[in-house]
């Protein structure tokens, strides 16, 4: 079994590369793949702790892309962490985060949340600081009960203190990994807000783009919204991926390798992937 979808202190996760590694190799997982927000700065410590625990450790990016409706994440994998015009692109990605934040506190102060950016930066272990960040802030001064009052009151889309950000075009994704060596996938697909027909339609545009695999198993997939994915994929001769969406104690619900419990990710996927390399 293996877990290609997971998020460690670098972005916004609460649990270190290592500590990935090592519970991967608790369960028994063969393979599994960390995909930090915008950001592959703990790669090298997530390989190397995975080479120690015995499971392939697997260099991977979620970049968000810009669409109309909806949210997209595109997943990279087998992207080279050194190379130069990536990294370059994420730092450009993460300079918007950062402008969005202090627009974020700027609204939030304005809505009668005190809060500083100490008190946000301070429950983000390493670098990218997102709003998973924010919620957990409002919740330790008594604003919420918790993250997701945090994001129905204040900061999901279209709430209050909500502040968009740059992002790239799906093509520019798609591209910007494929030149790192990487494999594009495009990451829990209902999230896009599309009907079938119009999902089916968009992903063959994303294919002309270079679009290379569907994230087919997933946590939040039923198993009929989970044969859906795997026959479009199929149809569109995409390879298929899975993975929790793991972050640790954000979302303890969330367990890494079998989401909510029933999530099962074939171990035979790496090597689909791993075929669309280059």
């Amino acid at each position: 079994m293996i877990d290609l979808h997971m998020h460690s202190t670098f972005s916004d996760g609460t649990l270190p590369p290592e500590a990935l590694a090592e519970l991967a190799g608790g369960f028994g997982l063969t393979a599994i793949a960390l995909t930090d927000h915008d950001c592959l700065d703990g790669v090298p410590r997530f390989q190397a702790a995975c080479a120690a625990e015995g499971v392939r450790g697997i260099a991977g990016v979620e970049i968000s892309a810009e669409v109309k409706k909806g949210t997209m994440h595109i997943l990279g994998y087998f992207v080279d962490p050194a190379d130069e015009a990536l990294e370059d692109a994420l730092r450009r990605i993460r300079g918007g985060r950062e402008a969005r934040n202090q627009e974020i506190l700027k609204k939030l102060n304005g809505l009668g949340c005190t809060l500083e950016w100490g008190d946000v930066r301070e429950h983000a272990a390493e670098e990218v600081v997102g709003r998973p960040h924010f919620a957990r802030a409002l919740e330790v001064k008594g604003y919420v009960s918790g993250k997701t009052q945090a994001f129905d009151r204040y900061l999901g889309k279209g709430k209050p203190a909500y502040a968009d950000r740059y992002r790239m075009s799906p093509q520019e994704c798609i591209a910007m990994i494929r030149q790192a060596g990487g494999v594009p996938v495009l990451a829990h697909p209902f999230t896009l807000g599309l009907s079938h027909k119009a999902l089916r339609a968009t992903l063959a545009e994303f294919c002309e783009m270079g679009l290379q695999g569907l994230e087919v198993y997933y946590s939040e997939h039923s198993p009929h919204v989970q044969e859906t994915f795997e026959t479009m994929a199929q149809d569109l001769g995409l390879a298929r991926s899975g993975g929790s969406d793991f972050h640790g104690d954000s979302n303890p619900r969330i367990r890494m390798g079998i989401g909510f419990g029933r999530l099962r990710v074939p171990d035979e996927l790496v090597a689909e992937l791993e075929e669309r390399r280059g």
